[in-house]
């Protein structure tokens, strides 16, 4: 069994045990939209979710960065909502600057990839059945894989 110090600890594992469930939950929501959208919307989450922000500088306490913001926007019990806002601005935008970077790195990277390793012929083009292919001595994988490197192969019975 895990021994916590005090309640602040104990808090903070549970916070982060639930921003940890919501951000896999996220994850999978945002599974089947196109990439360029899906990565920055579960950063902008994990943001979210992540940052924290000082509540009580003398004891070094901090709070979720999205909790205190809405504590205190809706309920008026204190003055850390700007500066909880500006944590999660500056942490916001430290991740976007990042991410970008990644992403045009990673772009860079699969357009080099894409212009050197083209196939002459699609696997789509080609006519042949499976059993053709097989017959011709290549390799198969699985449905989802594919022949020769060639892109998606398509499986039909033959009647």
């Amino acid at each position: 069994m895990l021994i916590f110090e005090n309640d602040y600890s104990m808090a903070w594992a549970a916070y982060g045990i639930a921003a940890l469930g919501c951000l896999l939950v996220w994850f999978r929501m945002t599974r089947p939209l196109w990439r360029w959208l899906r990565e920055p919307l579960r950063l902008l989450v994990a943001v979210l979710l992540a940052t924290p922000t000082i509540v009580d500088a003398e004891r070094e306490l901090f709070a979720p960065a999205i909790a205190i913001t809405a504590l205190d926007i809706l309920l008026d019990v204190g003055h850390n909502a700007w500066r909880a806002v500006a944590d999660l601005a500056l942490y916001g935008f430290i991740a976007f600057v990042l991410y970008l970077i990644l992403a045009g790195v990673r772009w860079l990277f699969e357009r080099r990839r894409a212009h050197r390793g083209e196939p002459a012929q699609p696997a789509e083009a080609d006519g042949r059945t499976l059993r053709e292919r097989l017959a011709d001595g290549e390799r198969f994988d699985g449905p989802r894989a594919s022949f020769g490197g060639a892109g998606r192969s398509r499986v039909e019975p033959r009647l």
